[in-house]
This record gives structure tokens, sequence and C-alpha cells, in this order.
């Protein structure tokens, strides 16, 4: 799985359970989930939760960051960096 690849499932995610009501909003791969109102900080436990479930990967309180989830691209950039350290 790619980058490219992880964006899609993450977007398709934020999209169906976050922004049901306004789908035809778009969200940008470096525009912040939690500055837009897109996800609230409940809503990034969400997220956290999809992320293991999704991806398999086990995501460490300390790692829970706006660097990590807080954009598109920060969050599939997590996922890659999580899943290369678990497969090697």
């Amino acid at each position: 799985m790619n980058e490219q690849d992880i964006l899609e499932k993450a977007r398709a995610y934020v999209i169906e359970n976050f922004m049901y009501m306004r789908k035809s909003q778009t969200i940008g791969d470096e525009e912040s989930l939690l500055r837009t109102g897109v996800i609230s900080s409940l809503g990034m436990m969400e997220v956290v939760g999809w992320v293991e479930e999704t991806f398999g990967v086990t995501v460490d309180p300390e790692e829970i960051t706006e660097n990590n989830f807080d954009t598109m691209r920060g969050l599939a950039r997590f996922v890659l960096s999580k899943s290369s350290v678990q497969t090697a």
C-alpha cells in the first residue's frame, strides 16, 4: 500500500463519517481537519481507532499529534511509516 492508497481510504472514511451532511465540500491534503471543523477532538479518537483497525497498526498515545493526525497527508504518512516499521 502506498501513500496515495492510504490518502484515498482516509478521505473516503472522513467524508463518510464526518462530512456526511456536506459531501460536496472538499478537504485538501494539507488542510487542518481540526481547524476547519471537519473533526473534533473526540472525532480524532475515532480516526485513531479506525487507523488501528483498518491498517493494522498500533498508535501509541504520544503519536496522537497534530503532525500525524491533523491533515490527510500527515495521516497517510504516519500510517505508511508505521506499516513499514511493523513489516520490517
